[in-house]
């Protein structure tokens, strides 16, 4: 699946995620379409770094630093800096995702 297939599956009326997601992705999937607790149930099952990525940056969404400190750590990442958007690091993430 593209970025571009990505993208348009979050805008179509789909109520599930297109198959063959990884745990993170279906997390990013979620999240776009409005629903964080699914997405933070998908990234917390995803026991990979990119599902702690995807966890990490939900967690940083809700405002919660310090929980998102210790799950970027566990995806060997650091937080991004002042001024990365949230949509931004959604993107970046999305695309490391689907785009492999």
């Amino acid at each position: 699946m593209t970025f571009a297939e990505f993208n348009q599956s979050v805008a179509g009326g789909a109520t599930v995620p297109p198959a063959g997601l990884s745990g993170a992705a279906v997390a990013l999937w979620h999240d776009a379409r409005g629903d964080w607790d699914a997405a933070h149930d998908a990234a917390q099952a995803d026991k990979s770094k990119a599902g702690s990525w995807v966890h990490a940056y939900l967690h940083r969404k809700e405002g919660d630093a310090a929980n998102a400190g210790y799950w970027y750590s566990l995806a060997g990442r650091r937080m991004p800096a002042d001024g990365v958007t949230l949509a931004a690091e959604w993107e970046q993430i999305a695309r490391a995702l689907v785009s492999v």
